[in-house]
């Protein structure tokens, strides 16, 4: 799905017009979302948007598993696998699936961490008790009332923010806002801009934790980009946030195109931008979780370059004793119980 710009314009007629469509479907949103749902008997931890689109959740849930290792805990992650064809309960496996199975997102972090994809949580949960799970990892699903969960972390992009900060299909909110402040434990704001300050300002009302984080590039993927000029491609939530970040890390961004979230690439489109590339003497660039959308297909040629990132947060201490604590009452509250 490609946003539509009128989502990012306050004063939009297109978004005044869908106003009582997102009235509605918030309504509903917000109602499920007051459920109770069943314990998964281990802490789960849920990383989620208030909006559709990317935000970072992905690096989060990687930057969260490697803390979890740190406190010698056993994360496994817990995904839909949006855009995969596969039900599941299944364990992913890079040597056999492909991200039209279970989704570009799970088969890119199964590079790290356990991944458990399932349409049904409570057959994932299952699934990864099984697999030695201590702690469940949510990768989205905030929104989702099936599944109890422990502790919620909201991913915001501090440059795009919320938008028009109104409800689907009006804006780019699931569910009206203050819904879901009720449900937040934690807020991360990924980068430095200015436009999320004031949803920061809510939580930190509420006396939630707001955990301020930057995508460092990796120094590998910068030095084999460096001084060559690139032409970059991607179709994630926000494409222009991939191009900043190439061009922070000093690289020369000669081109650049933009597809939909989660895009699946024909032969055609590979071949065309390997055309371009090749043409205008540039280095094709694109980020891990496109590159684990083209493998597994026929139409990856060699010299697409991947540029990996890497979650890092301000305060590293503040969140170890954020999810130390979490998982404390997690577990104690489990113990309590009658």
């Amino acid at each position: 799905m490609r946003e539509p710009a009128f989502w990012y314009r306050p004063r939009s007629p297109k978004s005044h017009l869908l106003r009582p469509l997102g009235a509605l479907y918030g309504a509903i949103t917000a109602r499920r979302m007051a459920l109770t749902g069943f314990d998964a008997g281990i802490p789960v931890l849920c990383v989620g948007n208030y909006h559709v689109g990317g935000a970072g959740k992905t690096p989060t849930v990687l930057a969260l598993t490697r803390l979890l290792r740190e406190l010698c805990e056993t994360p496994v992650v817990l995904s839909r696998g949006y855009g995969g064809r596969l039900r599941g309960p299944v364990m992913v496996d890079q040597t056999r699936h492909t991200a039209a199975d279970i989704g570009d997102e799970p088969l890119m972090m199964a590079r790290d961490v356990a991944v458990a994809v399932a349409r049904d949580r409570r057959d994932g949960v299952a699934l990864a008790k099984s697999r030695g799970a201590s702690v469940i990892l949510m990768d989205d699903g905030f929104q989702n009332p099936l599944l109890l969960k422990d502790a919620s972390l909201i991913v915001i992009d501090g440059e795009r923010g919320l938008g028009n900060g109104k409800v689907f299909p009006a804006g780019p909110l699931r569910a009206p806002l203050r819904a879901q402040l009720a449900h937040t434990d934690a807020l991360v704001l990924i980068g430095d801009g200015h436009a999320a300050d004031g949803v920061a300002a809510e939580i930190s009302a509420r006396n939630k934790p707001v955990l301020r984080a930057h995508l460092k590039p990796d120094v590998a993927s910068v030095a084999q980009l460096s001084g060559k000029p690139v032409f970059a491609f991607a179709g994630i939530g926000d494409p222009e946030r991939f191009f900043r970040t190439l061009r922070a890390s000093g690289i020369t961004v000669a081109r650049t195109r933009a597809f939909a979230d989660h895009h699946m690439f024909s032969q055609a489109e590979i071949a065309a931008l390997v055309a371009d590339a090749s043409r205008d003497q540039l280095t094709l660039v694109t980020t891990e979780k496109d590159l684990a959308r083209l493998r597994g297909g026929d139409c990856v040629p060699d010299g697409i370059v991947p540029f990996a990132v890497r979650l890092q947060f301000d305060e590293p201490e503040k969140l170890r004793r954020l999810i130390s604590d979490h998982l404390y009452n997690a577990r104690e509250r489990r113990f309590s119980a009658p």
